[in-house]
């Protein structure tokens, strides 16, 4: 058993770096949450005794509802769009790569080394090495001259071209109508799993939300009172390919890791049963790395939701097309000089971060104790 004195010596030892960890971590996030209950900028924001006021949640609710901060909406909707992207292709195109090394290839090791390469660079170095090759008249957009045919004239970070348009007044809507359809199917599975009380705990609430939802109440929750069209701008394919071309070789070396740890001994019996190649990729090789694919994605999803350098480097912070909520943060707090404001746009990034990975660390926490 460890004696009394070793126990207090741990303590004094993880003692400094807590005592750290509180001021310049905590402390300085609970010092960002209050500037954003505040007017801070309002006024003379640099001045050596400015004046600032509590408003509370109102920064929160102008960023989200207000006439003048249809910027902030749209690089909202940009982050989502493009981490769902970044998100899948960079596994899609990491789980080929290793699929591919798999197959013990010839020169593994080479390939390997290139594919990771672009692992080692930093986001800025990415960025404008693939501003280059973006340029709507150079770059990738000339490739089809070399063999005769006239050059592309896609404009890459320039375009300002739309789709999947929806309006953000009926957003509430839809987002009820998910956490409903979310609960309901949480209590069915909690259901078949003969978990009857979470199933009761989540499923009957969920229904009464889902019920409420189809009758018509959700639809008078509008943030807007007029429409305000937003969609997933064109301009962002040329960051995802940036982003994905970076990252895809962290995927590959996780996924390669995973696929050498299955014992052939399932394979072999896969195979033994009857099962194809395909059948033994599908069920038994795939499954075994889901723990690796969520790992990934949890990685993978904070730093698209908190991506700055690439969009920097890439497009700029001005155009707006690219523009992403830590460009606006940077523009609101250091050019503007509207703190409060800049300060709940962190705090909002911070409570999307929190939601991607708290439930992650949590649920590794309580398999790590059982």
């Amino acid at each position: 058993m460890r004696s009394r004195r070793d126990q207090i010596m741990a303590i004094l030892v993880v003692l400094p770096s807590l005592a750290l960890l509180a001021v310049f971590v905590y402390g300085f996030i609970a010092q960002t949450v209050y500037i954003s209950l505040t007017d801070w900028g309002q006024g003379a924001a640099l001045a050596l005794k400015p004046e600032i006021h509590f408003v509370g949640a109102y920064n929160y609710r102008e960023l989200f509802t207000g006439f003048l901060n249809v910027r902030f909406r749209q690089d909202l909707v940009n982050m989502v769009f493009f981490t769902v992207m970044f998100v899948a292709a960079s596994l899609a195109l990491g789980l080929f790569l290793a699929t591919m090394l798999d197959q013990r290839i010839r020169g593994e090791a080479v390939f390997r080394t290139i594919f990771l390469f672009p692992m080692s660079l930093s986001f800025i170095v990415t960025g404008t090495i693939w501003r280059w090759l973006l340029q709507p008249r150079g770059g990738v957009n000339v490739l089809p001259s070399l063999v005769g045919l006239p050059p592309a004239s896609f404009l890459w970070l320039s375009s300002r071209d739309q789709v999947l348009q929806f309006n953000w007044q009926t957003l509430p809507y839809f987002v009820v109508l998910g956490a409903a359809l979310v609960l309901v199917a949480w209590g069915l599975w909690s259901a078949a799993r003969r978990r009857f009380r979470a199933a009761a705990l989540t499923g009957l609430p969920g229904l009464v939300l889902l019920a409420w939802a189809l009758a018509g109440g959700a639809t008078q929750l509008q943030t807007l009172p007029f429409q305000e069209p937003h969609g997933f701008n064109l301009a962002l394919i040329g960051v995802v390919i940036a982003a994905t071309w970076q990252m895809s070789g962290y995927t590959m070396a996780l996924y390669l890791a995973g696929l050498r740890t299955i014992p052939d001994e399932l394979r072999e019996a896969a195979r033994v049963d009857g099962a194809s190649t395909l059948q033994v990729y599908r069920y038994v090789e795939l499954p075994l790395l889901a723990p690796i694919t969520w790992s990934a994605i949890i990685v993978l999803g904070h730093i698209a939701l908190k991506i700055f350098d690439l969009v920097f480097a890439m497009a700029g912070p001005d155009n707006a097309p690219t523009s992403v909520p830590a460009i606006l943060m940077f523009l609101t707090t250091f050019r503007g000089n509207e703190l409060a404001k800049g300060a709940s746009i962190a705090v909002i990034l911070l409570v999307m971060v929190s939601l991607l990975i708290v439930p992650y660390l949590l649920a590794s926490f309580r398999t790590g104790r059982a």
